[in-house]
């Protein structure tokens, strides 16, 4: 457990530009323009259930204040939207070099040298995408986003609506961060066929990792896809492309299981029903099957640092 710590650590200071500087300054842009907005912008309106007008002219009071409080508490954490999606490119590009970078630096020659066994290592840069990264993203868009709100209630109480003690009194203050975390264990699973098949060709590819992790796929399926229009061999490559595909390249991206799963009521993924819906979809086969594979091609990296150690 120590060595994992030890292990985890390194790969975190190794790689802390990208995984905590990148998000910070994502977070600070973000604060910054939504910051200009409310110091610059003008006329400011609100609508609560149909009744509502410009800030500047009416003091929000009585039912239109705790519905205006209960709105900014129920959505606050969108503003941390841009950063859940930086997290998949993150995560995507850390675990495409994360194999191949010591062999081509050649430091795979000195962590070998030390007794840390190779699925140790290859486990903590699992651990590293599919905790570690997220959880810090999850951590700094938390604090961007009530950073946010508490300027929001500021710039009303500027404009005389005092909206302080019930946003403070409001439950989805706290809950909403909650609700995001909660969404990890789903995320780790539908992450896994991707960090998988990135880390496997990050051990195999001796150059252009990118071009072997992307074109290789695509290129299958465009070919595939010939196959069946020239060939007439009735290979379903919109299926290949879809549950393959886009399982070992997307996978990273939050909310990805959007996409690989059959949910007609679009309604169901909003507010409560968010939590419930991405539950919901670890009944899947599919997915169960990708976390298969996934854990198989984690195995094969682990394999290949074992015996590929030139860059």
């Amino acid at each position: 457990m120590n060595t994992m710590k030890w292990l985890i650590r390194r790969e975190f200071w190794e790689h802390k530009g990208m995984l905590l500087w990148a998000p910070l300054a994502a977070a600070a842009l973000v604060a910054l323009l939504a910051g200009t907005a409310l110091l610059l912008g003008h006329n400011f309106t609100y609508e609560v259930n149909g009744v509502g007008g410009p800030i500047g002219d009416v003091i929000v009071e009585g039912h239109a204040r705790t519905g205006m409080a209960a709105a900014m508490t129920r959505h606050y954490m969108a503003a941390a939207l841009p950063l859940f999606m930086m997290l998949g490119v993150l995560v995507f590009f850390y675990c495409l070099g994360a194999l191949h970078d010591e062999r081509r630096d050649r430091s795979i020659l000195f962590w070998k040298s030390l007794p840390i066994s190779d699925r140790a290592t290859v486990l903590s840069k699992v651990a590293l995408a599919l905790v570690v990264a997220p959880l810090i993203v999850i951590a700094i868009g938390t604090v961007e986003s009530l950073l946010l709100l508490l300027a929001a209630c500021g710039m009303l109480l500027l404009h005389g609506s005092n909206l302080f003690g019930e946003v403070l009194a409001t439950p989805d203050l706290y809950l909403a961060p909650l609700r995001v975390l909660s969404l990890l264990p789903v995320y780790m699973l539908w992450a896994l066929p991707t960090v998988g098949w990135l880390l496997m060709v990050s051990s195999m590819a001796r150059s252009k990792v990118f071009l072997w992790a992307v074109g290789g796929p695509l290129l299958a399926a465009m070919l595939m896809g010939w196959a069946d229009k020239v060939l007439r061999l009735g290979v379903d490559s919109s299926w290949f492309l879809h549950t393959i595909v886009a399982r070992i390249l997307l996978g990273v991206a939050p909310g990805s299981w959007v996409l690989f799963t059959n949910l007609e009521d679009r309604q169901a993924m909003q507010g409560e029903g968010l939590l419930a819906s991405s539950w919901a979809t670890l009944g899947q086969p599919g997915l169960w099957v990708g976390v298969a594979a996934g854990v198989a091609m984690i195995a094969v990296a682990i394999w290949m640092r074992r015996r590929r150690e030139e860059g």
